[in-house]
């Protein structure tokens, strides 16, 4: 497949996505957005991968490719391509599909557990009942009317979606592994403005952790791409 990446921020690049379709044969092109690159035409792709970033989906005026890119998304999936979205990527694609998109109550931001639904296990079967990710949000969605929900944690009921042949959204994170999560906190240079709440975690305790889940996402992550993109 031709992959096309869509980067929002120097420290969310596609990570273990990368290493996954390099080791499956496929060829990636990274969109850096925050650098002032063009969109990717609709014909340059197979597959499209949106992923992570600190904006809200709606600051068209901060960022002016916002707007466009979510017509590229839904301009994708109207022409039967496939989507990936991580975090605000999953936020655009729930909002191509009509969910809304909203402040969560609480902030996530650490490694927190997550609980697959049955539904999810009917549709990937490999999956385990829980799992511990790493999170790194304010926003959630309302979950699309044609999506079948994937998981949910303590702090936000919503935590994926998919719909067959179509799009997958995760709000969580499987694709860092330590080198870009250590880039992410240190991307957060004013620590006096952390985020505080019962779900989120000291810099310290993220970065300490990376090493101990990295392993195992990896090979969740795989096998959920491999299954979503057969």
């Amino acid at each position: 497949m031709k992959i096309s990446v869509l980067q929002h921020a120097s420290c969310e690049g596609p990570g273990e996505i990368g290493k996954w379709a390099i080791d499956r044969g496929h060829v990636v092109h990274i969109t850096h957005l925050y650098r002032g690159d063009s969109l990717p035409a609709l014909d340059s792709y197979d597959l499209l991968v949106v992923m992570g970033g600190e904006m809200n989906i709606y600051q068209d005026r901060d960022y002016p490719w916002l707007k466009p890119e979510r017509q590229l998304i839904r301009a994708t999936m109207s022409a039967g391509k496939r989507v990936i979205g991580i975090c605000l990527g999953s936020q655009l694609i729930a909002d191509a599909l009509g969910g809304r998109v909203t402040q969560n109550p609480v902030y996530e931001i650490g490694w927190f557990p997550i609980r697959f639904t049955a539904e999810a296990h009917e549709r990937f079967s490999h999956l385990p009942v829980s799992a511990t990710v790493l999170h790194w949000h304010g926003d959630t969605f309302e979950l699309p009317a044609e999506a079948t929900r994937l998981a949910a944690s303590e702090g936000c009921p919503e935590q994926g979606f998919v719909v067959k042949d179509k799009c997958l959204g995760l709000q969580f994170h499987l694709e860092m592994d330590p080198d870009l999560v250590r880039q992410t906190v240190e991307g957060s240079s004013d620590f006096s403005l952390w985020p505080k709440g019962p779900y989120v975690q000291t810099p310290e305790k993220i970065l300490g952790h990376a090493p101990d889940y990295s392993a195992p996402n990896r090979k969740f992550l795989y096998d959920l791409l491999d299954a979503f993109c057969l």
